[in-house]
């Protein structure tokens, strides 16, 4: 799916996606990434939703976004509580979400010009 984005702000988008990829601001990639509106493209060591360890959630926590969204492949599930204490104990706020819909929310917090990260888990179906 493709989606639209100011072409003019200067901030990293999304700009589609699909089973087992992603679009940022027009280049795919095939892998799991963090986003920040304003950072760069970081390549996320995680295949898999059942990969994540508390050491992904402390390298998100030390980017200091204001919230962050996690996408969590095709479908919304929630890791153990204590995988995400780097981000409880950093005061940081997070969401949960399929990654489509995390794609989505990121776009329109970015536009407001809120300081959001998307860790994005890119999946095939």
């Amino acid at each position: 799916m493709k989606l639209q984005s100011d072409p003019h702000s200067g901030a990293n988008t999304v700009t589609g996606y699909g089973d087992g990829y992603v679009e940022i601001n027009r280049a795919a990639y095939h892998h799991a990434v963090l986003l920040s509106s304003d950072g760069d493209i970081v390549e996320w060591p995680v295949s898999s939703f059942n990969q994540l360890m508390e050491s992904h959630f402390a390298q998100m926590a030390t980017l200091k976004p204001e919230l962050i969204l996690i996408g969590t492949g095709t479908r919304q599930r929630f890791p153990k509580p204590e995988l995400l204490k780097p981000l409880i104990q950093a005061k940081i706020g997070f969401e949960l979400m399929d990654s489509q819909a995390a794609c989505r929310t990121y776009n329109i917090l970015v536009g407001e010009g809120r300081q959001v990260l998307l860790a994005l888990i890119v999946e095939t179906t």
